[in-house]
């Protein structure tokens, strides 16, 4: 039941890596940026004692295809969740999403037609404004970025990971966590996320939050560095139903920070 990644699928924005654990009722896991499907190696052993959890690397990101003028996109990450659904056969999964994948899932269903059964959204980039300082610094100076010597990207990238998190992380979570951008391939990758990071892909779904057409519940990690729970709350309100719950001593990265808080309010610890 731990995570592993040993499918592959085509997609139309190239080859993605994936994998699946358990029996039950089929669950969805998103990741977000600068993340992988990693980032739920903690909980997926408890979720798959009740669901048939399904994840993968969204293209560009992890184990999944890597490559120069690759479009990884926000419309482009929520056509490919869509094309996974139909490649896992699910029509109406139960989805948690985090950082990007809430953007990314919200795409799918709101303008791709995908039917969730139950909706949790983490720490979520969902909203305008988003980005900070230096993540619009880097998206204007790609090139040069794309220049550093190994061992100051490899900085770059760990001072970028460890700026998310206010509570320690297994340091060999964070290992891999960085891993997957220090390669030649994946160093191109992190910087073109920045560059082609656009906030019209939320500005698009930000008018239809309220017609989500299923339960929905927001965990927000209440320290969170990157997205203020202002923000959260805010989305919550746009969404018009369900929960919001406050993750206390937690940043952005909650399902490695805490993950038993995580499974707690997710019904399953």
């Amino acid at each position: 039941m731990t995570w592993h990644l040993d499918e592959t699928f085509a997609t139309s924005a190239g080859q993605v890596a994936a994998g699946r654990a358990g029996d039950g009722p089929d669950l969805v896991l998103a990741h977000g940026w600068p993340w992988s499907s990693y980032a739920w190696h903690r909980v997926i052993p408890e979720l798959a004692k009740q669901y048939t959890v399904h994840w993968y690397d969204m293209p560009g990101y992890g184990r999944s295809d890597m490559r120069a003028g690759q479009a990884t996109s926000l419309d482009v990450q929520g056509q490919v969740f869509a094309e996974m659904l139909l490649h896992w056969g699910l029509g109406h999964p139960h989805v948690i999403a985090h950082d990007f994948g809430g953007a990314t899932t919200l795409r799918a269903h709101l303008l791709h037609a995908c039917e969730f059964q139950t909706y949790v959204l983490m720490n979520v980039v969902a909203m305008r404004p988003w980005g900070s300082e230096f993540f619009d610094h880097v998206g204007r100076h790609v090139d040069a970025f794309l220049g550093l010597p190994a061992h100051i990207h490899k900085a770059v990238v760990e001072a970028y990971i460890k700026g998310a998190l206010v509570s320690d992380i297994d340091p060999e979570d964070f290992n891999a966590l960085v891993a997957p951008w220090l390669s030649e391939a994946g160093r191109g990758s992190f910087y073109r996320q920045f560059a082609q990071a656009d906030e019209r892909y939320t500005a698009e779904v930000e008018p239809m939050f309220g017609d989500i057409r299923c339960p929905v519940k927001i965990l927000w990690g209440e320290g969170d560095p990157w997205i203020p729970v202002a923000r959260g709350k805010a989305l919550h309100d746009l969404v018009g139903k369900g929960s919001f719950i406050l993750l206390p001593g937690v940043g952005h990265l909650p399902q490695l920070e805490a993950p038993e808080l995580v499974l707690e309010h997710l019904g399953t610890a």
